[in-house]
Parts: structure tokens; C-alpha cells; sequence
């Protein structure tokens, strides 16, 4: 019992910086309508259904990882909004941008399609995106996080 006590302790540590929390926050917030989109089909999106077609059907991803894909981005913003798990949180959103990248993203190059001439969006907001789940995995979810709030009650 004491193992598991350890580890959810260490899995929810963090300090009272303001800088992840802010990271935190944006991230999530960046995130959401993406997750929205997927699960709801808010946002122009396509819904649960419709994205599991689109994974499975389209671009051949077997159903478990779509799936892990939705949840990781609709319940991991909310999670990373709150600070609520989250190292679980910014590692769904990054193994889910590091995903996208490499399946997706990698050919179209490196820049977004702003000028709207590509084929697809290049891979630059992926990379940002990954960057803040990995200071957020090391880091813990900073002040205000519901993390800090169940380690400060210990």
C-alpha cells in the first residue's frame, strides 16, 4: 500500500510555479476545441463516430489507438485545464501530436498551410504543442492545479 501511496504521490507532485501553470492552462485550452471537435463534433467537427471512421476507415488507424486519440485530446485538455493528472494529461496530448506528426503532418513540411496552397497543415504547432507536454510531464502542473491541491493535503 505504501508503493502505490508513492506513486501517486510522485505522479501528482508539483511546485507552485506560475510559469507550467500558465503552460498548462493554454495548452489545454489550445487543445479543447480539437478534442471537441472529435468526440462532439463541435467546432465544425465530425463527432465520435465520424472521427472513428475517419481513423480507421481513411488513414487505417487500428480502432483501440483512435480511440486513445480522442480521449487523450477531449479529456486530456480538461485535465491539463484543471491540473488534474496532469503528467497523464501531457503525455496523451504529446504521444498524440508526435502521432499526428509522423502519420500526417511530416509530409505537407514544416509550416502551417497559411497561405492555403498545401496539401494538409505542416507539423510547426505539433512540435510546439509536444514541447509543452514534455515541461509539463517533468514539471508537474504548477499553482492552482488540482495536482498541488491533493499532494498539499498529505
Amino acid at each position: 500500500m505504501a508503493n502505490t501511496a508513492n506513486f501517486w504521490q510522485k505522479l501528482l507532485a508539483t511546485d507552485n510555479n506560475i510559469a507550467s501553470t500558465i503552460l498548462r492552462i493554454m495548452l489545454g485550452i489550445v487543445i479543447f476545441p480539437h478534442g471537441a471537435q472529435k468526440l462532439l463534433g463541435w467546432f465544425g467537427g465530425y463527432g465520435f463516430t465520424g472521427t472513428m471512421g475517419w481513423f480507421t476507415e481513411t488513414i487505417g488507424v487500428p480502432w483501440i489507438f483512435a480511440l486513445l486519440a480522442i480521449i487523450a485530446e477531449f479529456f486530456g485538455s480538461l485535465g491539463l485545464i484543471t491540473g488534474l493528472l496532469t503528467r497523464v494529461a501531457a503525455f496523451g496530448v504529446g504521444m498524440v501530436m508526435l502521432v499526428a506528426t509522423l502519420t500526417v503532418h511530416w509530409q505537407v513540411g514544416f509550416f502551417m498551410n497559411w497561405g492555403g496552397n498545401l496539401q494538409g497543415e505542416g507539423f510547426e504547432f505539433h512540435l510546439l504543442a509536444m514541447a509543452m507536454a514534455v515541461v509539463l510531464m517533468i514539471k508537474g502542473g504548477g499553482a492552482a492545479s488540482v495536482d498541488q491541491k491533493l499532494t498539499a493535503a498529505k
